[in-house]
């Protein structure tokens, strides 16, 4: 069948991965193509050379090769460029499968084809799953090609693919995730006497305007939509920086807050959300360690970070700079 769906031309030339003892090989060179046939195994290559006769008139000419097809760089074949490509009862064994796939496809000639010989998941014994393909894998290698012919071949499937075609990658996700963290930003914002402002909230702790992101929004997006929907106070997010990410916990679910800098604002400070805050002051750092009424302990993070060693005893937390690239 596969001499069939994929004749020989003057001068074709074809490549057999995982020749095994050759019989592929033989039947390809019968049908008229010079073949080149590379296999791991030393012992497999000695065996397939002993079996294939000095080649008549009429047939194409075998060239065994010992390559291991995940290894071995692609020049150590013979020819540069293939008009077939096969793999017989091979391809399941193939462990990077994906990335020796998108590597034989550049050696295809125009027209050429890439052909896969394999027992399918659904017809062998559990036992011997690992020598098939299941569904899944055959539309997988089956992707990226113009196309992708599929027969059945005394129970086996055959495979022939043509055109590969270069895709960009796709993005996907694993379904709607449970709730697993709470994220947020703290804004740090200090008025021109360096003094950091900070909002009395209803439940009787000092902290830093700030609050969770939306999905999608940056956290320095957050942080500027934040100040201004609870202070006023209006910012550019060019005008933010990102100085950390710093994770904690709280009753067993992880907490990551963000610590952005904000450089320049406009306004002045006024309660926009009563339900939350009562007031905002502006704040000496200095006095941060005595500051009566106790500190919101996510803000107390992020003072910690932009000003080192202001606020002794924190609980723990775990701290990751944001370092900015250096201008080229």
């Amino acid at each position: 069948m596969l001499a069939s769906r994929v004749p020989a031309r003057a001068g074709a030339v074809a490549l057999d991965v995982g020749c095994g003892r050759g019989e592929l090989a033989r039947h390809l060179a019968a049908a008229g193509y010079r073949v080149d046939a590379v296999d791991y195994s030393p012992a497999a290559i000695t065996a397939a050379q002993e079996e294939t006769p000095a080649p008549s008139d009429a047939d194409g000419v075998v060239t065994y090769v010992h390559l291991d097809i995940e290894r071995d760089p692609l020049a150590a074949f013979p020819h540069p460029a293939y008009d077939l490509i096969t793999f017989r009862l091979s391809y399941a064994f193939v462990q990077d499968r994906t990335r020796v796939l998108h590597r034989l496809r550049g050696r295809l000639r125009p027209d050429g084809a890439l052909c896969v010989i394999t027992p399918v998941a659904d017809a062998v014994p559990p036992g011997k799953r690992g020598i098939a393909l299941d569904e899944e894998e055959i539309a997988l290698l089956s992707a990226g090609w113009d196309t992708a012919e599929r027969h059945d071949a005394e129970g086996l499937a055959l495979l022939v693919l043509r055109g590969p075609l270069r895709t960009p990658v796709a993005y996907g996700n694993r379904g709607k995730p449970a709730p697993h963290a709470l994220t947020g930003a703290g804004a740090v914002v200090t008025d021109e006497t360096g003094r950091v402002l900070l909002g009395r909230s209803v439940h009787g702790l000092w902290e830093l305007p700030g609050g969770k992101n939306a999905g999608g929004e940056s956290f320095v997006r957050a942080a500027v939509r934040e100040l201004e929907e609870e202070t006023g106070l209006r910012a550019e997010a060019a005008d933010a920086r990102l100085v950390a990410i710093l994770m904690d916990e709280i009753h067993g679910i992880p907490r990551v807050t963000a610590a952005v800098r904000i450089a320049a604002y406009s306004g002045a400070p006024v309660v926009r959300e009563p339900e939350l805050i009562r007031r905002w002051e502006w704040h000496e750092v200095a006095d941060l360690p005595a500051l009566a009424g106790g500190l919101f302990v996510p803000s107390a993070h992020v003072l910690e970070t932009v000003w080192p060693g202001s606020l002794p005893g924190l609980p723990p937390v775990h701290q990751h700079l944001v370092v900015e690239a250096a201008s080229s």
